[in-house]
């Protein structure tokens, strides 16, 4: 039997995993949390039942592994310098990210299926770190550190709230207005009061 750094170098075993990972992804984004069952996955990655179960032995193992990769390929647009061009940009990328890359089904998994242990809260802290971390830099780079978090969870809960629950489009004027709301409760950083 291969040791498993023999079989981490194996390109079937790599392409195996891939295969399967992505195949996870696409079903979490496009389905929701419940359409992942290993033989759902199986179908769409093409392999068979039993070599989904042999490396990932229960549905959490994929969905952890799923979120894992759509994190570490998760992109944000780049700084300019501009405070509120910048944060205009990372929020509407995460509206975007709501509306069209499905992080609002991904959250609702993670909610949902909260009280399921501790595998469960580190996804969901995750995807927020991940959804967030453009604005978080934002912010940090421009406002006092005790203004960061509280601006954060201002800018992303009311953009939350308007596509999710509102099913709203949130445009330009929608975006440059709740920046400006929140940046006048915050304190430049660098400031006797920051």
């Amino acid at each position: 039997m291969a040791s498993e750094t023999e079989e981490a170098l194996d390109p079937r075993v790599v392409r195996t995993r891939r295969d399967v990972v992505r195949a996870t992804g696409e079903l979490l984004v496009e389905d929701g949390w419940d359409a992942v069952t290993h033989a759902a996955v199986a179908r769409r990655a093409g392999y068979a039942k039993a070599t989904v179960y042999a490396h990932w032995p229960t549905r959490l193992d994929l969905v952890e592994a799923a979120v894992e990769l759509i994190c570490d390929e998760a992109d944000h647009p780049a700084a300019t310098g501009d405070l509120r061009a910048d944060l205009r940009a990372a929020l509407a990328d995460f509206a975007d990210d709501l509306t069209h890359g499905h992080l609002d089904r991904l959250l609702a998994g993670v909610v949902e299926h909260a009280n399921e242990g501790d595998v469960v809260a580190r996804l969901r802290t995750r995807l927020y770190e991940t959804g967030t971390a453009g604005m978080r830099a934002v912010l940090a780079a421009h406002v006092a550190r005790r203004d960061v978090e509280p601006a954060l969870a201002l800018l992303t809960g009311s953009v939350l709230v308007l596509v999710t629950f509102e099913g709203r489009r949130v445009d330009a004027a929608v975006l440059d207005d709740l920046v400006e709301r929140v940046l006048a409760s915050t304190t430049p950083a660098g400031s006797a009061d920051g």
